[in-house]
């Protein structure tokens, strides 16, 4: 059995990296025995703002976003 940061089989890790991931950090997270899903800023950003309007008030006050539409020229 290969933990991980202390977590044992049947923990679930999530680990957010504003830098990115090495490729071993990748190797590591695809081996281990814990379910682990490693997310860049890029992708947390995505999913914010994917699912703002489902977060809680709680949450989306430490972001708070306002939906801003733009015009679009002609084809």
């Amino acid at each position: 059995m290969r933990s991980l940061g202390g977590r044992k089989r049947g923990d679930k890790c999530l680990y957010v990296s504003t830098g990115g991931f090495t490729k071993d950090a990748h190797y590591e997270a695809e081996r281990a025995d814990v379910a682990t899903t490693l997310i860049s800023l890029p992708a947390l950003r995505k999913l914010v703002v994917d699912h703002y309007e489902s977060l809680d008030a709680e949450t989306r006050a430490l972001v708070p976003l306002r939906r801003l539409y733009w015009p679009v020229g002609k084809k």
